[in-house]
Parts: C-alpha cells; sequence; structure tokens
C-alpha cells in the first residue's frame, strides 16, 4: 500500500526484540560498549516491522531464489524466461584482514577501507594493489581527479595520491590540515576551541572520528564530518580548512554535498540539516538554512539525487525518508523496506539503494513521487556498511545497468548488477507463479 505522501509501505508486523546496534555501528572493536552507545545514541528497540528471512515480504527476487526455475549461475549476465532484465550477484570478493567500513569506486578500479588500516585497491574482482595509514582505521574514502582522501577513526584525513610512474604504487602526499597550516594556527590562541573542561583543540583539526567525507567537485570542495559534532569546509586545491561549524549536538554520521548551494548533514541527534553555501572571495560561508528531521533515532546515512533533486535520509529505526526540493524540501514520504537500521544508502538513475544491519540491499525504483522495490539483494552474512555504484559498460538507452559495490561487516565486498527496467517484486511473483516450463527445457528422464 502507498502511504498519505505517495511512499511505499510494506506491512508492519509485530515487534521482536533485536540485540544492541552498537555492535553494528561501532567502528573500533577496543571502545567498550557503554562509549559507543553514547555516540551512536542508538538502540535496537526501535519500532520497526521485523520479520525472518523465510517469511519476510523483502526476501530475494523469486527468481534469484536457489529453487526457483529461473536461478542461473549469478556470475552469468542472466535474464528472465521473457527476455526481462534480471538484478543479481555477478562477484564477491573476501580478504580476511577486518571489517569493510567504506568504498569508493572510479573507472576500472574500487578501493575498499577497513579496520585493519589498509586501502586495498581491487582490479576486475582481484586483488590489485593496496597502501597502508599509520593509525586509524578508514572510515571513509573519497576520489577526486589523481587524489584519494581517506577518512580515519584517529580523527585525521589522508591525502593520497596515484605514482605517474607505477598505477599500482600509492604515495601519501599529506594529510588535512597541513603541518604548515597546522603550525600557523596554532600560534594565535584564538584559534582554540574548548572541547573538555581542560581540553582545547585547534579549531581546523577533527579531535575524533572522521566518519563520512563528501566532494563538491564543480566548486573544489571537501566535507568532512565527525563524531567531534563538527562538520569542516576544505579547499583541495591547496588542502586549506576554509570553515569549521558546529553543526550537531551529537556526532555527526553523515555528509552530503547536495543541489543548488546545499549541503545536508545527519547526525545521531537525530536531526538532518541543511546549509546554504554563500561564496565569499576564495573563501565560503555555510548558513544554517533549515532542519529536516527531528527525531529520536539516530540519522545513520544520507545520499542525494541530484537530477531529480531528493534527498534521502537512512536512520536506524530501518526507514527511508527522502524530501523533493521541487517542493521545496517537502518531505515526500517513508521507505519501508529493512527489518533493522540502515547503515548505508547510494543513488543512481532512477534508482535508490539502502544496505542495512539486516545484511540485505534494498533496490528501489523512482517513478515521479513513487518509490517502488524492485528487489532485495541478499548474500552478506553480516550488516551492509558502505555502498558505492557505477554504470555498467553494457548499459544502453533502452535497459539502463548499474554495478553495485557493498562492504559488509562479513569482511566481504560483493559486486551486483541493477536493472532500472527489472520487474518489481511483485510482478515478478506473479510471472514466476504463472510460468510453465517449456518441454524442451524438461530434463530427460
Amino acid at each position: 500500500m502507498r502511504n498519505e505522501r505517495g511512499g511505499v509501505v510494506l506491512a508492519e508486523r509485530n515487534v521482536l526484540p533485536r540485540p544492541k546496534l552498537s555492535a553494528i555501528l561501532r567502528s573500533d572493536p577496543k571502545n567498550d560498549e557503554e562509549e559507543m552507545n553514547r555516540r551512536s545514541n542508538v538502540s535496537m528497540d526501535s519500532s520497526v516491522p521485523p520479520s525472518s528471512g523465510e517469511n519476510s515480504p523483502l526476501v530475494m527476487s523469486p527468481w534469484n531464489h536457489p529453487s526457483s526455475p529461473f536461478a542461473k549461475s549469478p556470475w552469468t549476465k542472466s535474464s528472465s524466461p521473457m527476455g526481462l532484465p534480471q538484478n543479481g550477484l555477478i562477484g564477491s570478493m573476501v580478504r580476511e584482514e577486518g571489517h569493510v567500513y567504506s568504498l569508493a569506486a572510479t573507472g576500472n578500479l574500487l578501493y575498499t577501507g577497513s579496520d585493519s588500516k589498509n586501502i586495498r585497491v581491487w582490479k576486475n574482482l582481484k586483488a590489485y594493489s593496496g597502501f597502508k595509514s599509520n593509525s586509524g582505521l578508514v572510515k571513509a574514502i573519497v576520489i577526486s581527479g589523481e587524489k584519494i582522501f581517506t577518512g580515519h577513526q584517529d580523527g585525521k584525513i589522508r591525502v593520497w595520491r596515484v605514482s605517474p610512474k607505477n598505477p599500482k604504487l600509492h604515495k601519501r602526499i599529506g594529510s588535512l590540515p597541513t603541518f604548515k597550516d597546522f603550525l600557523k594556527s596554532s600560534i594565535n590562541p584564538k584559534n582554540y576551541v574548548k572541547v573538555r573542561r581542560k581540553r582545547s583543540v585547534l579549531r581546523i583539526k577533527h579531535f575524533d572520528a572522521v566518519s563520512c567525507l563528501s566532494l563538491d567537485q564543480d566548486q573544489g570542495l571537501l566535507y568532512s564530518g565527525s563524531w567531534d559534532k563538527t562538520l569542516k569546509v576544505w579547499r583541495i586545491s591547496d588542502s586549506k580548512c576554509l570553515e569549521s561549524i558546529r553543526a550537531h549536538d551529537d556526532a555527526i554520521n553523515a555528509v552530503v554535498a547536495g543541489f543548488a548551494g546545499l549541503v545536508f548533514t545527519g547526525s545521531a541527534d537525530g536531526t538532518v540539516k541543511v546549509w546554504h553555501r554563500q561564496l565569499h572571495g576564495k573563501g565560503t560561508k555555510h548558513l544554517f538554512l533549515q532542519t529536516l528531521l527531528n527525531q529520536e533515532t539516530a540519522i545513520t546515512s544520507l545520499a542525494v539525487n541530484t537530477e531529480g533533486a531528493i534527498i534521502y535520509c537512512g536512520s536506524s529505526d530501518g526507514l527511508v525518508n527522502f524530501w523533493e526540493r521541487e517542493k521545496h524540501l517537502k518531505h515526500g514520504g517513508v521507505l519501508r523496506g529493512h527489518k533493522h537500521a540502515v547503515l548505508c544508502l547510494a543513488t543512481a538513475g532512477n534508482l535508490v539503494f539502502s544496505g542495512s544491519a539486516d545484511k540485505s540491499i534494498c533496490v528501489w525504483r523512482r517513478e515521479g513521487g513513487i518509490h517502488t522495490c524492485l528487489s532485495v539483494l541478499t548474500g552478506h552474512t553480516g550488516p551492509v556498511k558502505c555502498l558505492a555504484v557505477e554504470e555498467d559498460q553494457e548499459s544502453t538507452k533502452r535497459d539502463q545497468r548499474w554495478i553495485v559495490y557493498s562492504g559488509s561487516l562479513d569482511k566481504s565486498v560483493k559486486i551486483w548488477r541493477v536493472s532500472e527496467q527489472a520487474p518489481d517484486i511483485q510482478q515478478m511473483r506473479l510471472m514466476a507463479q504463472n510460468y510453465v516450463p517449456s518441454p524442451l527445457s524438461s530434463p530427460a528422464k
């Protein structure tokens, strides 16, 4: 059924007790549970529609189910007997060195970050190269041209560059803030802010985990959000910190540069805030514009569809809210597709992808203001922590396809092929029920 705002709503059922979310959201196994509960401000007691894997309306498509007559090898490009495109797994990569917390795709390369402090580079489903930071698990990765930015648990943003002589070699070329800016700022007492009773830190430096990064390529800006509750704005060309904003009352879990000069932040304090960028010469000034959402449960992820000018927000209650710019950022509806917290979001074309602590990825197709669940991608044995999407090289105007990368706390990265033209779950179930195998395809007795 559909809600009053046009969003697709899946039937809710009786709520069952669930384990605490702190074990899922925590980034450092050394941190005790009490500290992580403080940062996440979340428990798994929120009222969301739970269900078992067998009886859930969100289970994988019957065409992807092993017992289905439509099942095919996950390594092949498959379609239904009716010739319709099918969504499914095309590969999986596992390296036993820790949970996968972040990833970024560019060209034919995939970068993954884990709690081993390593950044691995993959090519054609195989390990290609890698590099390692001195400390701090890798919570975020973004790529701008030749530069790779990584956000870490130790509060540092490290900058890397591929060697022009050897594409497998990555060299660290600095960190944010730069050592020069750090020294220059440290001289002036006005550049310090008090963070605890007896501790002050430089305004331009994060003093807690860097949880998220986002790029505004057109303006040459990098945004970083941190558990220290601040949003910082960096100029990519010279790595200078242009602004430091005390944006929230609790840890910032998500930041995304949006459309029309807007920047969105989501926090464990349960709010989604909108900031408007103004340019002042070579600098910037971000002004608070409005609060889109204010709830008791933590905001865990954000994503923007720039073409459709829509902002999506995932939270620890398992819901995805969205707002439409065309309606002056009016709330457009709620996508109810997960039993547990939504930990990551991504958009591409007319599709929205939501990864969850329930180990699944929901694929939503947007048609106007209506969102329909196309598929539920299953296969991970741990919470899905990060997503990245790239256009499939075999994509056409008639069949728009995407390659989706998902990183999980099961230490694996899975690769999926998804088509916008695939029938939705209800259509596939009806077709599966009505499917009659051809006598020519029946196994010989």
